[in-house]
């Protein structure tokens, strides 16, 4: 069972000072430091290898820094409750035998315990959940037979009826048509709505700069992390892009981003 963890109400929902991660010697992320407050939606932007994958799962307990410290509401996070990961959608297996409603309850898990059936309560949250994603009809379609778009929906279902404060979304765009990208960036407006904080990884910083209240630029180290319009100048995408950076002749920034992911 998940250990309940103490909120002190006054500290920010996520507190990261001085984190660093290294991967046989190799720095993944160096003396990152930043807080959230409630409510926000931020997106991390930088290249391939950056450690935007390594950072959330530095946040969200999975994976312990090699220095500094990570607090939630000022406690560890380490399988804290309020928190939500929501991996890539190429780590999971879409041909496991399991409905849309059973992953959503999964979200309950922590307030079950070990060896508990779900109570009506619990139904009620998972049935609320879907409500708010419009995914009611596909309740029990097995997971495999959703569109991109339906299985991102999903988690954030399950992110809801686990009553998740924080949510991390490791590249939720990838691979989605450009309906689907933009019915689930008008889906955050509903978590935002709802005070849950919300940090998604992506590569398109036109998005990020039209969807999202602050932008991390992050290349192993914050380059630079403030309003869109503070944070998307040629100097600093130039520290975290380098060569990959390019400007066409009508003045328009591309990004040539094809390293291995982190």
């Amino acid at each position: 069972m998940y250990p309940h963890t103490h909120h002190e109400l006054n500290k920010p929902i996520l507190d990261v000072q001085n984190v660093t991660v290294r991967y046989d010697g190799r720095a993944a992320l160096e003396e990152i430091t930043f807080h959230l407050h409630a409510g926000e939606r931020i997106a991390v932007v930088g290249p391939n290898g950056a450690g935007k994958s390594t950072m959330f799962k530095v946040v969200s307990g999975v994976l312990q820094p090699s220095a500094g410290e990570v607090t939630i509401f000022g406690s560890q996070p380490h399988r804290h409750v309020c928190i939500a990961y929501i991996p890539q959608r190429s780590q999971v297996d879409w041909n496991f035998p399991v409905s849309v409603a059973d992953v959503v309850m999964m979200g309950r898990s922590a307030k079950l315990g070990l060896l508990n059936w779900p109570r009506k309560k619990d139904w009620e949250y998972v049935w609320h959940a879907l409500e708010i994603v419009e995914l009611s009809d596909l309740a029990e379609r097995q997971i495999g037979q959703l569109s991109g778009g339906q299985q991102q929906r999903m988690f954030i279902a399950r992110a809801l009826a686990q009553e998740a404060e924080l949510i991390l979304m490791d590249e939720p765009l990838s691979g989605l048509d450009t309906p689907s990208q933009e019915g689930l960036l008008n889906m955050l407006d509903a978590l935002q709505n709802q005070t849950v904080t919300v940090m998604v990884a992506t590569h398109d910083l036109d998005q990020a700069a039209r969807h999202f209240d602050r932008i991390m630029l992050l290349n192993r180290r914050i380059i630079a992390f403030d309003v869109p319009q503070n944070v998307l100048h040629t100097d600093h995408l130039l520290q975290a892009y380098g060569g990959r950076l390019k400007v066409d002749s009508g003045g328009t920034i591309l990004v040539d981003d094809c390293c291995p992911p982190d």
